[in-house]
C-alpha cells in the first residue's frame, strides 16, 4: 500500500472517530438536553462522516488498488493525489470549524466558498489522478520478463 493510501486512510479513521464522538454527543443532548452548544458541530458532524470519512476512505483505498499503468508498478504522479488530500481535508476542516467561530467572529461567509472550492478541487484531482488507471478489464500490458 503507498504511503499516500495509509495517510488517507489514518485521517478517515481520524475523522470517523471524531465524526462518531460528535454524533454520539448529539444524540446523547437530544434525550437529555445537557449541551445545548454541542448542536452547533452538526454541520462539521456531517461532513466529517460523509466527505472525511467515507469519500477520503474510498479514494485512499482507489488510489491503491486501481490498476498500475505499467508493468513496472508505476502508479503514475501521486502530486494530484496528494492535493486531493490536502484539498479534501481542508474543505472539512473549514465546514467543521466555520459554526463554532461563526458565534464568535462576523463575516466568515467566505470559509464555505472556499470549503466547496476546496471539495471541487479534491474531487477534480482526484479524477486526474485515477483517470489514466481506469481501464477495461483485461487491458493490462502482461508483465516484461
Amino acid at each position: 500500500m503507498p504511503g499516500l493510501s495509509v495517510i488517507m486512510v489514518r485521517i478517515a479513521l481520524i475523522h470517523l472517530a471524531v465524526g462518531a464522538t460528535i454524533g454520539g454527543l448529539l444524540l446523547a443532548d437530544k434525550g437529555m438536553h445537557l449541551w445545548s452548544w454541542i448542536w452547533m458541530w452538526r454541520p462539521g458532524h456531517i461532513h466529517m462522516m460523509l466527505s472525511g470519512w467515507t469519500v477520503q476512505f474510498a479514494w485512499g483505498v482507489a488510489i491503491w488498488i486501481l490498476p498500475r499503468l505499467d508493468a513496472t508498478g508505476s502508479r503514475g504522479a501521486l502530486w494530484s493525489a496528494w492535493v486531493c488530500c490536502v484539498a479534501i481535508n481542508g474543505g472539512v476542516a473549514l465546514i467543521t470549524l466555520y459554526a463554532p467561530l461563526a458565534r464568535l467572529i462576523d463575516h466568515l461567509e467566505w470559509m464555505l466558498s472556499v470549503a466547496a472550492i476546496l471539495y471541487v478541487i479534491a474531487a477534480l484531482t482526484f479524477v486526474h489522478h485515477a483517470w489514466r488507471r481506469v481501464r477495461p478489464f483485461g487491458a493490462i500490458p502482461a508483465r516484461i520478463r
